[in-house]
C-alpha cells in the first residue's frame, strides 16, 4: 500500500463528505478536552442524532466544566442522563471528574496511559480524548475503525492488538485529528455493515472488498429473556416509586416489584431491553402498598420531571399517560 496516497485520499474524502460540523469537533470551543470526553462517553452506547437532539448541550449547560461536574451530586448527574440508558457511564464520568479535580488540578490528563487509569475509560476513549482533545498523534480502534481495518487488510478474526497495530501503521501523524475523524466517519457513512463500496475513497486499497461475506461474519450474543411484574400505585396525584440498588439502575427511581400479582388488575405488557436483557414488563394496578417487595416513596406527579428515573420507568409513564 502507498501509505501517502491512502492518507491523501482519506483526507480528501473527509474534506468533502465528513461530519465536520459536529460540535465536539470544533477546536475553537473552550474546554475542548472536556467537551470531547462528554461526547465520547455519550457516544459509547447512544446514537449521534439522539445525543445532539436531547443530551449533549443540556448536559454541558448544567455542567460546563470538569470542575462543575466534580462538584455535582450523583442524583444531579443521573437526572441529566435520564432516558439515555447505560447509567454506569454517567457514574464513571462523575468519578473521573472527581479524580481529576483531586489529582490533576481539575484538568484531564493529555496522556493516553493516564487517561486509561480513569473509571470507564478504555483504550479507544483514551486515544480519542488525547487526539481530539489535545491533538496528540495517537491511533485507536472503535467499532467503525475495526470494520474498516478488517476489510482493508482482509483480516480474519484479528486480535485487538493486531487491529491496534494496523491503526498505528496507517496513522497520519501530520494530521491525526482529521485522519481519525475521517476513519470514524467512513465507517459510519460508507464502510457500514452493508458497505457502499462504489462510493468508498479507499476502494483501490481494500484487500477484502471481494470477500465481504466472510469478513462480515460476526457472532451475535444471545439475549436473556426476563419477565418483571411491576405495580402501579396512583392516588391523590401521587405515584409510588422505589430507588433501585441494583448495579445498572443504581440510585434511579423505578416502579416497584410485586410480591404477588395473581389477584391484581392487569394494565398491560410492555417490551423493554437493556444490555443483554429482553424484558417483558407486566404492569398491574395496585391499591395496597403492602404488595410491594421494595420500600417505596410517594411522589407528586408534577415532581417526576425532577427525578433521576430510568428509561424503563419513562417508557411506563408514557404508557400510563395514554390510558
Amino acid at each position: 500500500m502507498d501509505i501517502y496516497s491512502f492518507q491523501a485520499e482519506l483526507l480528501s474524502w473527509y474534506e468533502k463528505c465528513g461530519r465536520k460540523t459536529l460540535p465536539w469537533r470544533d477546536k475553537s470551543m473552550p474546554n475542548r478536552p472536556y467537551r470531547v470526553l462528554i461526547s465520547e462517553i455519550m457516544l459509547q452506547q447512544t446514537q449521534v442524532k439522539t445525543i445532539l437532539e436531547h443530551y449533549y448541550f443540556p448536559f454541558l449547560q448544567q455542567f460546563p466544566t470538569l470542575e462543575s461536574l466534580a462538584e455535582a451530586s450523583e442524583e444531579e448527574v443521573l437526572l441529566q442522563w435520564r432516558g439515555m440508558g447505560y447509567y454506569t457511564r454517567a457514574r464513571n464520568l462523575l468519578k473521573c471528574a472527581r479524580i481529576c479535580s483531586c489529582d490533576f488540578n481539575a484538568c484531564l490528563p493529555d496522556c493516553v496511559e493516564l487517561l486509561k487509569t480513569l473509571p470507564g475509560i478504555g483504550s479507544y476513549t483514551a486515544g480519542a480524548v488525547a487526539c481530539f482533545g489535545f491533538d496528540k498523534a495517537v491511533s485507536f480502534v472503535d467499532s467503525n475503525i475495526r470494520r474498516i481495518l478488517i476489510r482493508l487488510f482482509a483480516m480474519y478474526n484479528p486480535t485487538q492488538s493486531l487491529l491496534e497495530s494496523e491503526a498505528r501503521n496507517i496513522l497520519n501523524t501530520e494530521n491525526p485529528f482529521n485522519h481519525n475523524q475521517a476513519l470514524i466517519d467512513l465507517g459510519a457513512l460508507i464502510c457500514t455493515p452493508n458497505p457502499k463500496c462504489l462510493l468508498c475513497p479507499l476502494s483501490e486499497f481494500c484487500k477484502g472488498k471481494e470477500d465481504l461475506k466472510v469478513l462480515n461474519l460476526k457472532k451475535t450474543p444471545k439475549s436473556i429473556k426476563k419477565s418483571l411484574h411491576l405495580g402501579v400505585f396512583e392516588k391523590d396525584s401521587q405515584i409510588a416509586l422505589y430507588k433501585s440498588q441494583e448495579r445498572l439502575y443504581y440510585n434511579l427511581y423505578n416502579f416497584p416489584l410485586l410480591k404477588s400479582y395473581q389477584s391484581l388488575e392487569k394494565l398491560g405488557i410492555l417490551k423493554h431491553s437493556y444490555t443483554k436483557y429482553l424484558l417483558d414488563l407486566h404492569l398491574y394496578k395496585v391499591q395496597d402498598l403492602g404488595v410491594f417487595e421494595d420500600d417505596i416513596t410517594l411522589f407528586n406527579l408534577q415532581d417526576l420531571d425532577t427525578l433521576p428515573i430510568s428509561s424503563m420507568t419513562l417508557k411506563i409513564l408514557k404508557f400510563l399517560k395514554k390510558m
